[in-house]
């Protein structure tokens, strides 16, 4: 098996790297950040933008501060909705009868054969009007007028939301999946006001297809915490990747062959001669916690080695009590209770925030990340080879095609026998290829782009696209 360092600049198109001199101060070098408290994938997406926020803080559109009664039910009711049916996805037959259907309204349409696709879908349809007959997010437009700047957010109804109250200044809305649905676009998109930052060349494309004019639209990639990229040399990154390897490939069969070319693309100081950790896996769940169950049978069949402490694994909580109380309480069932906080860690916080600061924390020493396929399918960028569990919704199917596509990433085997299987693939040196594959495929520079963006917003477009760097 060989790199495929070319293949995604030929296939998808990849924006190249250049040199860019302002001739004058940016007006704007902050903005609105705005996500929304509902599972996870909003507000990550959000966090590394924190630098371009105002005040360095993010506004949760669904929980700010003097948010109106009207609104909070609003949201509330279509995150408890989201959040019910993940979970009851897993009841036998009807659960996943329902759940089908309640995907059709958010399904994404083939994207072949190309055609015009700019005709509004029902859920569209649902939240426009929410939008004028409840004068849903009319006040949070009006706070935001009181300090007029850009908006970037990582929801499209927050978007819409600030297109149709007139919203005075700049309007950027940052996809968080590979690929999107028609909902994501406004009703009469050849007209609207609205930006698309794109973290991928599907979505730019697919945004055409939706009737964005092609002006509106940076493809920018995902924005990926700094404190895991280390500028934009990727100097914390290339080391992350290069201590990786060791654990992926013990046995050395993909470093042995292709050592020159790894070391030519981490540097070679970045590539050491042994390990300095253990192998370790960080398991996430989703912001429902609906797949917790697979961690139980990761641990039971990993239950000898990490008695021996022969590897790590992280178990994400996220913010959820529940789910944390559960893992701990597993893993002492499973006899491995001295093994918490050593060997088996629970990644849990009070609030997001802390999470990810905890989260991204761990992803230095993390050589296998295993998750559904969400947004977290972009943090392949960062050299972690992904283990799929199955898919939750539409988005995430097209997620888990992007990370095959690229070779990165593969679906789980039966976590039953996870000690079997996993140990086979390392033996292969397949995890060392979909590290590097994952690093050298995957849209690393999303936070500098969106940055570089807000802070030359007044700059020729097509000297600021000519400049961004995928």
């Amino acid at each position: 098996m060989k790199i495929l360092i070319l293949s995604y600049n030929r296939i998808f198109g990849i924006i190249k790297a250049g040199d860019f001199f302002m001739t004058k101060k940016p007006k704007f070098a902050k903005a609105h950040v705005i996500a929304v408290d509902m599972g996870y994938g909003h507000q990550r997406a959000a966090y590394p933008l924190k630098v371009l926020a105002y005040k360095g803080k993010v506004i949760n559109a669904n929980s700010y501060p003097g948010i109106p009664a009207s609104d909070r039910k609003i949201w509330h009711q279509s995150r408890e909705s989201y959040e019910w049916l993940s979970k009851f996805k897993k009841t036998p037959f009807i659960g996943e009868a329902i759940w089908h259907f309640f995907d059709k309204f958010q399904q994404i349409d083939n994207f072949y054969p190309k055609r015009d696709l700019s005709k509004p879908n029902v859920q569209l349809e649902y939240f426009m009007r929410l939008i004028e007959k409840k004068n849903w997010g009319k006040d949070l437009m009006q706070r935001l007028e009181k300090k007029p700047l850009p908006i970037i957010t990582t929801f499209f109804v927050v978007a819409f939301m600030a297109e149709y109250y007139k919203y005075s200044q700049d309007i950027y809305c940052l996809a968080t999946d590979t690929d999107i649905s028609r909902t994501w676009v406004a009703m009469s998109p050849a007209q609207s006001r609205i930006n698309y930052f794109a973290p991928n060349y599907r979505v730019e494309q697919r945004l055409k297809l939706y009737g964005v004019r092609p002006e509106k639209i940076f493809l920018t990639g995902f924005p990926l915490p700094t404190e895991n990229l280390g500028g934009a040399d990727l100097q914390i990154l290339k080391q992350d990747v290069g201590h990786r390897l060791f654990n992926l490939d013990p046995q050395a069969r993909y470093i042995r062959n292709y050592r020159e070319t790894i070391s030519e693309q981490l540097g070679a100081e970045n590539f050491p001669k042994r390990k300095h950790h253990p192998l370790t896996i960080t398991f996430a769940v989703g912001g429902a916690g609906a797949q917790r169950d697979i961690g139980v049978e990761i641990i039971k069949s990993l239950r000898r080695r990490l008695f021996k402490k022969q590897l790590n694994i992280n178990l994400v909580a996220g913010i959820r009590n529940d789910v944390h109380n559960f893992f701990k309480q597993k893993v002492k069932e499973q006899g491995l209770g001295r093994c918490l906080d050593k060997n088996i860690k629970i990644i849990f916080a009070e609030n997001k925030e802390d999470y990810f600061k905890k989260f991204d924390h761990a992803l230095h020493t993390t050589d296998i990340l295993w998750t559904k396929p969400s947004e977290l399918s972009f943090y392949t960028a960062l050299g972690l080879p992904i283990i799929m569990t199955p898919a939750i919704g539409s988005q995430e199917d097209f997620n888990r095609k992007w990370l095959m596509t690229i070779a990165s990433g593969t679906d789980q085997e039966d976590p039953r026998y996870t000690d079997q299987w996993l140990y086979d693939w390392l033996d292969s040196g397949w995890f060392a290829e979909a590290a590097i594959e994952g690093y050298l495929e995957g849209p690393k520079f999303g936070t500098y782009n969106i940055q570089k963006i807000i802070e030359h917003k007044y700059s020729e477009t097509k000297a600021i696209k000519t400049v961004l760097q995928y």
